[in-house]
């Protein structure tokens, strides 16, 4: 049996090794084309490919895989079964009937909740209190296919975006590991999804990352945590991005008696920038300056100029 695995990020590893562990036949892997990484933009393989690569197996990287040529050449592979993690492109109908096994996908959350390509940062930010993987049948809408298998992974309160993906990419790879066996001896009932309780989680933009000092600060304590580490969330100094990478959790947080706006800093010590939200405080633990490395805010407070008053915007 040839199977085709899809997948770019780090998330998706953990299941390919899965299968080349357990012995499967991976005739080829199709991930996203490599990448200009950091500020001297070096070109960087995807976590997928580099697996890949290490274990022998021919790497495919269409820039559309919808293109005539790319279904030519993923078909000379001859695949029984496709099966995707995180790959980062919606297969066209060409693709999704090619194998006759079907395509599966290890989805980062509990469908029909969170369809679309930020499940797992969407969950954080929206406070969510438990997400997890489902193993699913691949269809022409986005995340619309029937469901093979779930598997609940409570989120705790110090989790990250990055915490989160490396659970559940472990989780999916054990899903997979479970289930595989029982489809391809024909022994799984896939389960149509509620289409009313359907949810989405668009890929993050910018907007995404712009802190609202106006919100409480639970809510911007979630968004902080759903971006890192891949953005951090954002907001301005003297009209320069001030980044933020990590705040106190805000569960003991006490609601201001003051009158200052929300965004104002209004304290400064060594446990680092107290700056009032839309319900309280919220103390910002690591920070990055225009233009500087992220830092221990309480570093950054002794060599600031930044004072008690200022408004972060």
């Amino acid at each position: 049996m040839n199977i085709v695995f899809m997948g770019t990020p780090a998330f998706a590893v953990p299941s390919l090794e899965m299968l080349l562990a357990e012995g499967y036949s991976i005739a080829a892997v199709v991930t996203q084309p490599d990448r200009p990484q950091g500020r001297k933009k070096v070109l960087t393989p995807t976590p997928v490919k580099e697996a890949a690569l290490r274990h022998g197996i021919p790497v495919l990287q269409p820039q559309r895989l919808r293109s005539p040529e790319a279904v030519a050449e993923l078909a000379e592979y001859k695949p029984d079964l496709i099966i995707t993690a995180a790959y980062g492109q919606i297969l066209p109908k060409s693709v999704l009937d090619m194998p006759a096994l079907g395509c599966l996908n290890v989805h980062g959350s509990l469908l029909p909740a969170y369809r679309g390509g930020a499940p797992i940062q969407r969950s954080i930010i929206n406070g969510e209190s438990v997400t997890g993987i489902t193993l699913m049948y691949m269809a022409e809408g986005l995340d619309t296919g029937d469901m093979i298998a779930k598997a609940e992974v409570p989120i705790q309160d110090d989790d990250t975006a990055g915490t989160m993906f490396e659970k559940l990419s472990t989780v999916g790879a054990e899903l997979l590991l479970r289930e595989l066996p029982r489809l391809l001896q024909g022994k799984v009932e896939a389960e149509p999804q509620e289409e009313s309780k359907a949810t989405y989680a668009p890929n993050l933009t910018r907007d995404d990352e712009k802190i609202d000092w106006s919100r409480t600060s639970r809510e911007i304590y979630n968004q902080i945590r759903g971006l890192v580490p891949y953005s951090g969330g954002f907001t301005l100094w003297n009209g320069d991005v001030f980044k933020v990478w990590a705040a106190a959790n805000p569960g003991s947080v006490q609601v201001s008696s003051n009158d200052e706006q929300p965004g104002t800093v209004l304290k400064l010590d060594d446990k680092g920038i107290v700056v009032g939200t839309g319900d309280g405080t919220l103390t910002l633990l690591t920070v990055q300056p225009s233009g500087k490395k992220a830092m221990d805010a309480a570093q950054f407070v002794r060599g600031t100029s930044l004072t008690v008053g200022t408004v972060l915007s």
